[in-house]
């Protein structure tokens, strides 16, 4: 197994696993914090804010940006079948991890600076659910159709002779 295919293949496990946790956040728990009084809601998001910063947390969403990048390299400098597909998966993942440190962190750090039982709080709860929620579930697709461009980089692009072309069905041959 090649270099190439071997960074491809973790940058799809850690995009599918932050895809898969930022999906979750937005389908379930932000769907559930929002059913809670505002004070509440917004105090067990601070809780969840301060668990997600765990050594695994880190390393996948750290670790796949690393790989994203050193594969994206490697996608510029060397010509390889699927090689469009997996910058696209690079730059998709990395456009999610970008939302989240420049949109996702400084909302939950201001969430973070207020009593959530005092009305600024609340009114930050209400501030942070309209703002945050659609920023998460923006990276969650990001990172899901990164899965799939890195999917297709590893079955080599799905061009002409690709593992994906031959798994198309064919017309029958016309007879003259």
């Amino acid at each position: 197994m090649t270099l190439t295919r071997i960074l491809t293949l973790a940058a799809l496990t850690g995009s599918a696993l932050m895809g898969g946790e930022f999906f979750a956040y937005g389908n379930s728990v932000m769907a559930s914090l929002e059913r809670m009084p505002a004070g509440q809601g917004a105090a067990t998001m601070n809780m969840v804010n301060v668990q997600i910063y765990n050594p695994l947390f880190m390393l996948v969403f750290m670790g796949t940006g690393l790989v994203c990048l050193a594969l994206a390299v490697l996608g510029l400098v060397r010509d390889s079948a699927g090689r469009w597909w997996s910058l696209s998966g690079c730059v998709l993942y990395l456009v999610g991890a970008v939302i989240t440190i420049a949109v996702n962190v400084p909302q939950s750090d201001r969430l973070a600076a207020v009593d959530p039982a005092t009305r600024e709080g609340m009114a930050e709860w209400s501030i942070f659910v309209a703002s945050w929620t659609p920023a998460n579930d923006f990276r969650a697709i990001a990172c899901t159709l990164g899965v799939i461009a890195f999917g297709l980089a590893l079955a080599g692009g799905g061009g002409p002779g690709s593992a994906v072309d031959r798994s198309l069905p064919r017309a029958p041959a016309r007879r003259t």
